[in-house]
């Protein structure tokens, strides 16, 4: 097997030295290769030339340091071999038999290796006929992670060996349970033991949810592919293929001087670990969760076990018994005979996220993000007072655990109906060739959404914005919201309703309206522009108000909202709001809108009154002119029910897709856009009141309800 190696590398050196150098080499004497494996398709090679390329970089190389444990682990095992569950990664040979470039079955392990004859990963591992058209890798949780290029070769070794999938197999096999809402997560289990995740899982951090690396709790959703940005957001683009060095000279011509730890990028403007510091690197945020998650692991384990725990990251298995409760690894302590060995299945998730966190020391970079939602998520289920002051997510447009961007997960894509505000490459699509197409799932956006001008980080330039209703506003030169508005205008309008409607009998069940139209969510520019943008429906005979014009300096999108953060700059609010400490108290008039007789409240409660007396008239007339209850619930897609206990109540039974409501009228499907309307832009108070309020007050009064003490802006 040595002498297959040897050939082998040998073959892939001379390919690398013909096509890779720019002058003819000396000829040499050919070696002697009478033997060319058959197994390989290829001719023998010519006689080879020259030096093996990036060979003195590759030598200094943690793959060619035969002498690390990596290599030399099984020297002294009983038969000499590597184990066949180690082989693929820690030898040459085993690399290449895994990938069928010994002319074994690819995907499996056909041929001993010799533990004595293994020297490191040669070049033959990842430059051979089997291996360099790879581009996809199948993650220990079964995921296939596929269209990788180039980086899949590093992926196939730096994923883990451990999963959600097969943690959540130990548990269940040992409690003997089939779900696991029957296991007792608090029971001590007999021959529940810890899972590590092994070293450098740097895809499985990179990949995130999509590998499912990390133990993700149900009911929680996580980050994916963490992208960075164009040129460098694979493993090879950071990391030298040879020396596999982080090319920091690279780094830092964005993020500036400085050591990769210290870096952090502008979407990342949360206090994720609490400590008030939100200029420290993501690597220090890290670090902090994983103090508090130790804490907690140490706190649990004496508290709910009754054997206190200590951790050794160099000694295996990690976690040791505290034989003298100082809650530190003391001498004696930290050796296999002292391992911790009374497992809770809660105990286990939580370890062995702590212990994924650490295992892959470049997690801060490679999937900082998710990481993070590891430890917060174990911390929260460990205890959840601990994670008071704590940050798990970015804010929306970086959030990339959350259901705008991980919709499409089960897809493989996002349609191209919805790529231009959910992935990060549709708007910059659009913008620039007015093109909507199915584009790759996204972490979130990324800098290159919205920072595509011609310099950088000039933003796209947007002088005017068509809205969904198909009327067009411009913009002034100095107006950055068209960017904004791109997006946040709403996916259907007035126009969408009016034209589903035509010709239909106003109060009477059409069988063509089996569907609600939904306007989507944060249409604020369709709010601020009003009548304009006629993002609402607008009622035949009445008058609606255009755009709302602040005040000077507080006229634009980016006036209010931080670029990145997207947070209302309240501050500034209550400069001239004086009085206030809550956006939604401020009011600009003193007109009674909701005839409730406080004229001191926000304009965001006159609405709410107004919203409410929308709804209860929508379920007398859907009672009266339909015959049936009608429900809403924001959270959940029709959002519009019927009510089948007739109790006016959204029941958890009573909300689910099969029971959307489907027996519209024109009217009724008029009154219940407007409604989601005023909802879906939940700072309509703000961007323009007043038009929110005309869109309730004709929705009432279409439905029958009283607008007697209501004032119509």
């Amino acid at each position: 097997m040595k002498r297959k190696v040897i050939i082998i590398s040998l073959i892939l050196a001379s390919v690398l030295i013909i096509s890779g150098c720019g002058t003819e080499p000396e000829a040499v004497e050919c070696p002697e290769i009478s033997d060319c494996p058959e197994c390989l398709e290829i001719d023998c090679p010519a006689p080879l030339g020259g030096e093996v390329p990036f060979e003195q970089d590759w030598a200094g190389s943690g793959h060619a340091n035969s002498t690390a444990e990596a290599f030399r682990h099984w020297d002294e095992e009983d038969d000499g071999l590597v184990a066949e569950s180690c082989v693929k990664c820690h030898s040459t040979a085993g690399y290449i038999d895994f990938h069928g470039g010994d002319g074994t079955e690819a995907g499996t392990i056909e041929n001993e290796v010799v533990a004595l004859e293994v020297t490191g990963i040669q070049c033959a591992a990842c430059h051979n006929p089997a291996v360099v058209q790879k581009d996809s890798v199948v993650m220990p949780s079964g995921l296939e992670l596929t269209g990788l290029g180039d980086e899949a070769r590093c992926m196939e070794c730096h994923q883990g060996r451990e999963s959600v999938v097969s943690v959540n197999a130990k548990i269940l096999e040992t409690a003997g349970v089939e779900d696991l809402k029957d296991v007792d997560l608090d029971a001590v289990t007999e021959g529940l033991g810890f899972r590590n995740i092994h070293y450098y899982a740097a895809a499985a951090s990179k990949y995130g949810t999509l590998a499912k690396g990390g133990y993700e709790y149900a009911g929680k959703t996580y980050d994916g592919n963490f992208a960075h940005v164009d040129s460098f957001d694979t493993c090879i683009e950071c990391h030298s293929p040879h020396t596999l060095e982080v090319q920091v000279e690279k780094c830092v011509e964005c993020h500036g001087e400085g050591e990769p730890q210290t870096f952090r990028m502008e979407a990342s403007a949360v206090d994720y670990d609490g400590d008030g510091d939100l200029e420290e690197g993501i690597a220090s945020e890290i670090t902090g969760l994983q103090e508090t998650l130790y804490g907690a692991l140490q706190a649990y384990a004496t508290d709910m076990i009754g054997q206190s725990v200590v951790y050794d990251s160099h000694t295996y298995p990690y976690f040791f018994i505290d034989t003298d409760g100082d809650g530190e690894v003391g001498e004696g302590e930290a050796i296999y005979p002292n391992a911790y060995v009374t497992w809770t299945p809660r105990f286990l998730q939580a370890a062995y996220n702590y212990q994924v966190s650490l295992k892959d020391p470049g997690g801060f970079a490679h999937g900082g993000k998710y990481i993070m939602q590891l430890l917060y998520d174990s911390t929260e289920d460990l205890n959840s007072a601990l994670v008071e002051g704590l940050v798990r997510d970015d804010h929306g447009h970086f959030a990339g655990s959350e259901e705008a961007f991980r919709h499409w997960d089960e897809d493989g894509e996002v349609s191209g109906s919805c790529a231009r505000c959910h992935s990060a490459e549709g708007l910059p699509l659009y913008l620039t060739e007015e093109a909507e197409i199915a584009q790759p799932i996204s972490n979130g956006l990324l800098c290159e959404t919205c920072h595509g001008g011609e310099e950088w980080p000039a933003r796209f330039e947007v002088s005017s914005v068509t809205f969904p209703s198909g009327k067009k506003v411009a913009l002034g030169a100095e107006d950055e919201s068209g960017l904004c508005m791109s997006c946040h205008q709403g996916r259907e309008s007035g126009a969408s309703v009016a034209e589903k409607v035509a010709g239909l009998n106003a109060d009477t069940v059409s069988e063509d309206l089996t569907r609600f139209i939904n306007v989507h969510y944060f249409a604020a520019g369709a709010s601020r522009y009003g009548t304009e943008a006629q993002g609402g429906y607008e009622f035949a005979g009445k008058s609606y108000v255009g755009y709302f014009e602040h005040v000077d300096g507080f006229q634009f999108c980016m006036d209010c909202h931080d670029a990145h953060e997207l947070e209302v700059q309240t501050a500034n609010c209550f400069a001239c709001h004086a009085g206030v400490d809550d956006v939604k108290d401020i009011r600009m008039s003193e007109v009674d809108y909701d005839g409730d007789g406080d004229t001191e409240e926000g304009m965001a409660n006159e609405i709410d009154t107004l919203r409410k007396a929308l709804y209860g008239a929508m379920q007398a007339y859907s009672a009266d002119k339909v015959g049936t209850g009608i429900l809403y619930d924001s959270h959940t897609y029709p959002y519009f029910f019927f009510d089948t206990d007739g109790d006016g109540e959204a029941g958890e039974e009573e909300t689910v897709r099969a029971n959307g409501f489907n027996t519209w009228t024109p009217t009724l499907l008029k009154a219940a856009y407007n409604y989601q309307y005023s909802t879906k832009d939940p700072g309509g108070f703000a961007h323009n009141g007043n038009y929110i309020v005309q869109l309730l007050i004709d929705s009432i009064q279409a439905v029958g309800g009283s607008t007697g003490s209501y004032t119509r802006p």
